[in-house]
């Protein structure tokens, strides 16, 4: 019986020893040699240096001169420490209320386009930090009013900062939320230009 137990067991410390520790050792250090800026976050830094935010998280901007991300239901909202959806189904009545909400909300920021489904609904995690072209388009007006540009730089801007689908047909074009009121704020200076989760 020894001589069938020991082959099983020895190839399990192997394969747990090779694909365990191993490959994912050799990996986390090749992405760090390779991408360290993505590997470590692709954590976002003011001029001091000091960490402001992560290009890959939402964060809750609310002031009419930044663009503004999609809902969130991570924790009370954009808490990177609880990604979650609502996990309310399209006939739940708390669902149907806010988008509602949202919907009418945003009609005057729409300026009579459309309202795009991902500026009143949110993501599997609650912190997708990208919204669609048309959620970015339909807030330029607001933007432009607020930093006192013409909309047509506004637009410009953000059409600058959308990225297409990777290599052509992967994923949507989309806007990084949080890289564009950098942006804006880099271009069109506010009086105190402020971009953390309270902005």
């Amino acid at each position: 019986m020894l001589q069938h137990v020991r082959p099983a067991v020895v190839m399990m410390a192997l394969f747990t020893l090779l694909l365990g520790l191993a490959y994912p050792l050799a990996m986390t250090g090749a992405a760090g040699l390779l991408f360290p800026h993505e590997a470590g976050g692709s954590l976002v830094r003011d001029g001091s240096g000091q960490v402001i935010g992560s290009a890959l998280l939402a964060q809750g901007f609310a002031k009419p001169e930044y663009l503004h991300p999609r809902p969130s239901a991570a924790g009370n909202g954009y808490d990177p420490t609880s990604s979650a959806g609502s996990n309310l189904g399209p006939m739940d009545q708390h669902l149907i209320d806010r988008v509602k909400g949202d919907a009418a909300n945003l009609r005057k920021d729409a300026g009579g386009l459309p309202i795009p489904a991902d500026a009143v609904t949110t993501s599997g995690s609650g912190l997708d930090p990208d919204i669609s072209p048309a959620n970015a388009r339909m807030q330029a007006a607001r933007i432009a009013e607020a930093r006192g540009v013409p909309a047509a730089e506004v637009q410009a801007l953000l059409d600058a900062h959308t990225v297409g689908a990777l290599l052509g047909f992967i994923g949507e074009p989309r806007v990084n939320v949080f890289e564009t009121n950098r942006a804006l704020d880099a271009r069109f200076p506010v009086a105190q230009p402020v971009v953390h989760p309270k902005a």
